[in-house]
């Protein structure tokens, strides 16, 4: 996870402040030497970090406070401090029309966002639309059109126009049939006068509800100059942070943005069209130190899998049905998710059980040997998957084209039976996952189901 070590500093210092009999100088310094360490490695302003260790000494010196209390204080007092470094939470709200025009540096990540951000608002039910408007740079217009496709939406552009206001005024008409447009502009390698008179000049045109800055983690503290200078030339809204996946150094950018008064809507998590999340602080620093995040793991189950694809699978198992093909279909959409080790990160307790990687890695490795396998089968035998343990040539004959094993297939029916019989279960056909179904699971399935 991004920013892992700032994490495991912060916990490991909130621990010995907890576990400590006594608070003396010397383990408070050593815990506010290490926070110190862990912030400015994530690229945190250094006028900042001392800012906050003054704090921390304060209270861990304060003779008046006793005991537990000091305890309870100092780490509430870094619980709260780290939070405010990265600002308040501020939500995107959509109207019923909404347009949102998106601006950025060359190598920012602007256009991938644009087409997150589409695929995002569309799974929710928005009629989302991308317009084009980066007449600049070679190929903008053959990028947005393709992550338009990807996202399954329409991109508005035109590949021989270089003036943008008339591209504006070809699409008027058909744009306003749409809930949210997108829209896509020029870059620069800096903030210059040319970039800011043409954003300035789109600004009057368009209108826009939102003014949007995509910056990338790894510049740390320059976003700090960056959406100041964006601020003064246009008055953004907000910010958009990308590659908060790759770099261990994202403290600058989130904390900067704070600094600057511009709130972060969203974090960009990884490279593929789903891996965008709302940035919430509280949940972002719950999950810095292992407390999980379930809401990010729903809004990630919800980008995954369209409201026809959830009723498809409602639908099926009212009707008893749970097939090799729905199993594929589940497995499709685990994927959409991520990495199964940034899912667990995001479970309460989960972080803290700290379950070896190479295990993770080797069940990632069984899904995919999976879903190759169902691919290798005939319709006749994804419906009745019973016929393979009849005729074993057949798995003989999957194994080979899917370049898996036999054990391996064997194990896949294993596990579809077993989660055929729990699909079966009352409470999960009727959608109703309370306590009593789980119970009933627990001492069904105990010890079968082994991923």
């Amino acid at each position: 996870m991004v920013l892992e070590k700032l994490g495991e500093a912060i916990n490991a210092g909130i621990k010995k402040i907890t576990n400590a009999i006594f608070l003396d100088k010397k383990l408070i310094d050593g815990i506010v030497r290490d926070i110190q360490r862990s912030l400015i490695e994530a690229d945190v302003n250094i006028e900042l970090v001392f800012a906050l260790s003054e704090r921390i000494k304060k209270v861990a010196y304060d003779e008046s406070i006793k005991g537990i209390d000091k305890k309870e204080q100092l780490v509430k007092l870094i619980h709260d401090e780290i939070l405010s470094l990265l600002g308040k939470k501020k939500e995107l709200k959509l109207h019923k029309k909404t347009s949102i025009m998106f601006l950025g540096l060359y190598g920012s990540g602007k256009t991938t966002t644009i087409a997150k951000l589409a695929l995002h608002y569309s799974k929710r039910g928005r009629k989302v639309a991308l317009l084009g408007l980066d007449t600049d740079r070679p190929a903008a217009m053959d990028q947005l059109e393709q992550m338009a496709a990807k996202a399954k939406v329409q991109a508005f552009i035109d590949k021989v126009e270089k003036d943008p206001l008339k591209i504006i005024k070809k699409y008027e008409s058909a744009l306003k049939k749409y809930d949210l447009v997108l829209i896509d502009t020029a870059g620069r390698d800096g903030l210059n006068k040319e970039l800011i008179k043409q954003i300035k000049k789109l600004d009057k045109e368009l209108k826009p509800d939102y003014r949007i800055l995509i910056m990338p983690a790894d510049i740390g503290q320059v976003a700090k100059t960056q959406s100041e200078e964006f601020q003064k030339a246009l008055s953004i809204d907000g910010v958009i942070i990308t590659r908060m996946d790759g770099t261990s150094k994202g403290g600058g950018a989130l904390t900067a943005c704070a600094e600057t008064k511009a709130p972060v809507f969203f974090i960009g998590t990884g490279e593929q069209l789903h891996e965008i999340e709302t940035f919430e602080p509280v949940a972002f620093i719950n999950r810095l130190l292992g407390m999980g995040d379930l809401q990010s793991l729903l809004e990630k189950v919800k980008s995954a899998s369209s409201e026809s694809e959830t009723k498809r699978m409602e639908d099926r198992l009212k009707e008893g049905k749970f097939t090799l093909l729905d199993l594929y279909s589940q497995l499709e959409q685990m994927n959409k998710m991520g990495s199964i080790d940034k899912l667990v990160g995001m479970i309460p307790g989960m972080s803290e059980a700290k379950v070896p990687k190479d295990l993770l890695d080797k069940q990632e490795s069984k899904m995919k040997h999976w879903k190759s396998a169902i691919s290798s089968m005939t319709e006749k035998e994804i419906e009745n998957p019973q016929i393979l343990e009849k005729e074993t040539s057949r798995i003989k004959r999957i194994a080979k084209g899917s370049n898996t094993t036999t054990t391996e297939i064997r194990e896949l029916l294993k596990q579809y039976k077993l989660l055929k019989e729990m699909m079966g279960l009352d409470g999960i056909q009727e959608g109703k996952i309370d306590q009593k179904t789980i119970q009933k699971m627990a001492k069904k399935f105990k010890g079968k189901i082994k991923f």
